[in-house]
């Protein structure tokens, strides 16, 4: 048998070896590669075949002392393995457990708006007394996002803010606080506090929130969070968006019981770097309560066009309000404005910026009261989650008051040549992540 082994190998070997040896030999019909990889492919295959058929005969004669001498299976008991399999199991659901906890489908962020300013106000040509040069925290916001499932998902935020007034401390509020129900993306709905359909989409359009709040916002004709049921979706892969709100009226800062519902409501197209939005309000603004008569229903019109990419953002927005500050007075009055704003990116971390604000704050009971505003600066990013601007800000308001995110800005309320100023200038900066 070994002899007969011997004989087989020297054979492959010279089948093998044999066409290389003589490759430079003369012929009258030159192999090719391919060919020769096929041959010595089929000598291979042939060995293997003569090799198992030798391990079957060997096999075969060794087959019965083998039997003989191999140990006994152990026997395992039907309890035996039923433990087994549940420890396996356990074993498995703590590994997922420990792999997929809480934790994994929950995310802090944060956000924080400060600025190192002088600020110089006057009322009728005499300075106030919050004129100075100071380090301010005007918002520090704190969330938790926690995602239940593919569907549900919940949201708490934080607001932290400076009382300068009598209380010279710092205020905690709720600002959004709700439950989510994502259907798909044409259907999201929120309930509790949470945004509202305007004043958060003109400020992802403005893209400056940390220097100044947005028009309505800065002008109290608005706010952007409160407490009721909340609808947003896209469709067109985000062509077209919109979203309703039913709510007190009140704020995000006052959750309560009114006699009525408000709604606000916002409906955008997205082409490209244009959008497009439209958008309005109506109802009490949280004052229709027991006791006190809601004598008119306030209302507010938006409209935006704006252009934003990488390196250009420019936009304009306008609103038409009705009884805004009017909803218990027996007197009617409405209110009108525009913002135009503005940005360039002078390099990957530069950029330049601007804004224009002109306020109609009181049409009909106060027809010479006005409001300008501006503010221009240079930015600097130096990371994903730092901004920092140099920046001066100036705010008229001429024949009366207006009250503003900056305070209330004006002079003699009526008084025709009457007006107050409010001039800031310094560093401004914001921290997220």
């Amino acid at each position: 048998m070994k002899m007969k082994t011997i004989l087989l190998g020297a054979a492959a070997c010279v089948a093998l070896v044999g066409p290389a040896l003589g490759q430079d030999a003369p012929k009258k019909h030159r192999e090719t590669l391919e060919q020769r990889l096929e041959r010595m492919e089929r000598t291979v295959r042939d060995q293997q075949n003569e090799i198992h058929s030798l391990r079957t005969q060997l096999s075969g004669e060794t087959s019965a002392p083998a039997a003989a001498q191999a140990p006994a299976e152990p026997q395992v008991t039907a309890a035996q393995f039923e433990a087994l399999q549940s420890q396996v199991y356990e074993q498995a659901a703590a590994a997922k457990s420990t792999a997929s906890g809480w934790w994994n489908d929950t995310k802090i962020s944060g956000r924080m708006y400060y600025n190192i300013t002088n600020v110089s106000q006057s009322r009728d040509h005499v300075g106030q007394a919050a004129n100075g040069t100071s380090f301010d925290i005007k918002r520090f916001y704190l969330g938790v996002d926690h995602k239940f499932d593919d569907v549900f998902s919940a949201n708490l935020t934080t607001d932290f803010t400076y009382d300068s007034g009598p209380a010279s401390a710092t205020q905690l509020y709720l600002k959004k606080a709700y439950l989510q129900a994502k259907l798909s993306d044409a259907a999201v709905f929120r309930l509790g506090a949470a945004d509202l359909p305007w004043v958060p989409f003109a400020e992802d359009l403005y893209g400056y929130r940390y220097i100044e709040n947005t028009l309505i916002d800065r002008t109290k004709f608005g706010t952007s969070a409160d407490w009721g049921v909340h609808f947003s979706g896209k469709l067109y892969d985000g062509v077209i968006n919109y979203a309703i709100s039913a709510v007190d009226g009140a704020g995000y800062k006052k959750p309560f019981r009114s006699n009525g519902i408000d709604v606000e409501g916002r409906v955008n197209a997205n082409i490209d770097d244009f959008t497009i939005g439209l958008g309005g309000y109506v109802g009490k603004l949280g004052k229709d309560v027991e006791g006190i008569s809601a004598t008119h229903t306030a209302t507010r019109f938006n409209a935006i066009a704006a252009y934003t990419n990488d390196i250009v953002r420019v936009g304009i927005e306008y609103f038409l309000a009705n009884n805004w500050n009017n909803v218990t007075t027996v007197a009617s009055d409405s209110a009108d404005g525009f913002s135009f704003f503005g940005s360039y990116k002078l390099a990957p971390q530069w950029s330049v910026f601007g804004r224009y604000d002109w306020i109609k704050p009181s049409r009909d009971v106060n027809a010479p009261l006005k409001d300008n505003y501006f503010n221009v600066g240079i930015s600097y990013s130096p990371a994903k989650i730092v901004d920092f601007a140099l920046v001066y800000k100036r705010d008229k308001a001429d024949n009366g008051f207006l009250s503003t995110s900056n305070g209330t800005i004006g002079g003699l309320a009526q008084a025709l040549g009457s007006n107050g100023t409010y001039d800031e200038i310094g560093l401004f900066g914001q921290v997220r992540w």
